[in-house]
């Protein structure tokens, strides 16, 4: 993982850690908070790297409540610690 992408899976899980046990964040969160000034361009980063800590079972990906692939996933989706 380069210095970038390490930032980002810090980020989200960061976050999650504040939001608390069982609570979600969105995507667009972390952008925002690392990239306030271009969050949009990042955005396609961001969900890869949470694609990868979902293989490293960090978190899970969720829509609607429910745990879905994020390999498959289209439109909104949320991130959840594992």
């Amino acid at each position: 993982m380069n210095p970038t992408d390490k930032a980002i899976a810090d980020g989200i899980i960061g976050l999650l850690l504040r939001r608390g046990e069982g609570k979600t964040i969105c995507p667009s969160e972390v952008a925002r908070a690392l990239y306030p000034d271009q969050w949009r361009e990042e955005m396609p980063r961001v969900r890869t790297v949470g694609r990868e800590l979902v293989k490293e079972g960090k978190i899970v990906v969720t829509q609607a409540g429910q745990e879905v692939d994020p390999d498959e996933a289209r439109g909104a989706i949320r991130y959840r610690l594992r």
